[in-house]
């Protein structure tokens, strides 16, 4: 574990100090497909009969404050581990063969945070990547250097750090109550640390109030409305190669803490208030899919979009959590479609703005839906591999984006099922708005000024490639994913 977060460290490094720009993308991604090949030795690895944290490697650090480096991964990590060292290559290549050496470094760096944050096993140490990564993702989100981006990199900045206060005042009242910020161990303590919190505190409340200060980190995080507000401007000012990562990857670490820290530091507190979370997800879901229903800007439909469909994903943890006990069944379905969904969803949301990038490269920056029409007949490649994209993230059955969604669906209706009944409204928004999408960019009469409109190059045919393939390959074998948490 420790060798894979060192991996894009030494080449962020290695890069900084080459006297040459010409030679820095490929030395980067160099680096970053050797920690893609390293994550998936893991994975091989991983002996899925045993199941639970492997890889284990713990140092003493601060002892006195209980601080310790322990590093592992179960199959939730090496899924996140696999999704990061994808993406973020896949990324790089989007970026275009003219990126400067700094965003190249900051890549390198945003990678080895989200790899730590993926692995540690101690609060403090996954604190530390987890707000580090707030870094590299700002100075990203601004590089293009208007007003704009600078405005949304410093709200995105102010949020996510706000946040991560609240989370660190939550743990350290924590740490006071049980000397430890040892995830494994806080886990073991399951139900027992809420009345313990009360206990020390001498306050009923404490519990929720420190669960609360934990929720709010990671809710920002994701986003869950209503704390979502940062992520429409951020999304769309940032170049779209940044966009990837931002919704492929960090959006990934608020549902990884979710499940990391929430649900099992607090499984009583989840089901007591399993209610009002509920009403959350389905805000999330419906809220943003009405949003991005009335969009006019392509990449602020995506931002949208990617909110809508991590909702899908705090719908099926909720639901879990709702009911403890019992329908193991559909709590395995349920559990499994959100692990599935937080992969797949990476996966195609990244694509997806691969392919604004590509539009926006070729129109001089335009992507709203008026600018556009018939675009399948000047570059029907480009039509059909972002039709096939779009159709993923729509859920059509045969592509990845239709399984976990299946699954969490299944299972939540079983657990909650009117919860999952309503959020099925999502499910026929988000067809609507992607389908008009379609229909206003693709189909129609092709405008007289875009009948030279480019279509896409070799290289970039290569880009895009393996995504596609993966979207038809984990469609129809899910259990290449499902294996890795299933044991």
């Amino acid at each position: 574990m420790t060798f894979l977060t060192l991996i894009p460290l030494v080449g962020a490094l290695l890069v900084a100090l080459l006297p040459s720009q010409r030679a820095a993308r490929g030395i980067g991604l160099a680096f970053m497909l050797g920690a893609l090949g390293f994550a998936i030795g893991l994975a091989l690895g991983y002996e899925r009969a045993a199941g639970g944290i492997q890889f284990v490697e713990r140092h003493a650090w601060i002892p006195a404050l209980g601080v310790d480096y322990v590093v592992g991964a179960d199959g939730l990590s090496l899924m996140l581990l696999l999704l990061t060292t994808i993406v973020t290559p896949f990324a790089l290549l989007a970026a275009g063969p003219g990126v400067t050496k700094l965003h190249i470094v900051l890549v390198l760096l945003l990678e080895t945070t989200l790899i730590g944050t993926f692995t540690a096993l101690n609060f403090i140490h996954w604190f530390l990547y987890y707000e580090l990564s707030l870094v590299p993702a700002f100075l990203l989100i601004r590089s293009s250097g208007t007003k704009a981006a600078t405005a949304a990199a410093l709200r995105f900045f102010i949020y996510t750090l706000l946040g991560g206060l609240a989370m660190l005042i939550g743990f350290l009242a924590i740490q006071l109550t049980t000397g430890t910020f040892d995830l494994i161990a806080l886990g073991a303590m399951g139900g027992s640390l809420d009345a313990m919190l009360a206990a020390k505190s001498g306050w009923p409340f404490a519990g929720l109030l420190v669960f609360c200060c934990v929720f709010l980190g990671l809710a920002v995080k994701v986003p869950v409305v209503p704390f979502h507000t940062w992520l429409p401007d951020a999304y769309a000012e940032a170049p779209s190669s940044v966009t990837m990562l931002l919704t492929g990857l960090m959006s990934k670490m608020g549902v990884y803490g979710f499940l990391r820290l929430l649900v099992p530091l607090f499984p009583q507190r989840m089901q007591e208030l399993s209610t009002p979370l509920l009403w959350l997800a389905l805000a999330t879901i419906i809220f943003s899919a009405f949003t991005a229903l009335v969009q006019t800007d392509i990449k602020r439909i995506m931002a949208y979009s990617s909110v809508n469909h991590l909702g899908y994903c705090l719908l099926g943890i909720f639901a879990v959590a709702a009911v403890p006990t019992g329908a193991p069944l559909a709590r395995a379905a349920a559990t499994n479609g959100v692990l599935l969904q937080i992969f797949n969803h990476g996966l195609t949301a990244s694509a997806l703005f691969c392919f604004v990038g590509f539009i926006e490269r070729r129109s001089g920056g335009l992507r709203g839906l008026a600018d556009f029409g018939g675009l399948r007949s000047a570059a029907p490649v480009l039509a059909g591999l972002m039709g096939i994209a779009i159709f993923s993230s729509l859920g059509l059955p045969g592509l990845n984006g239709f399984v976990g969604e299946f699954l969490i669906f299944s299972g939540s209706f079983h657990l909650v099922w009117w919860a999952t009944a309503l959020a099925a409204i999502g499910l026929f928004v988000t067809a609507v708005f992607l389908l008009t999408m379609i229909q206003k960019v693709f189909t129609g009469p092709l405008p007289e000024h875009w009948s030279k409109f480019p279509d896409l190059t070799a290289p970039e045919i290569a880009i895009v490639t393996p995504a596609i393939a993966l979207m038809f390959v984990l469609g129809i074998y899910p259990q290449l994913l499902i294996a890795l948490f299933n044991n």
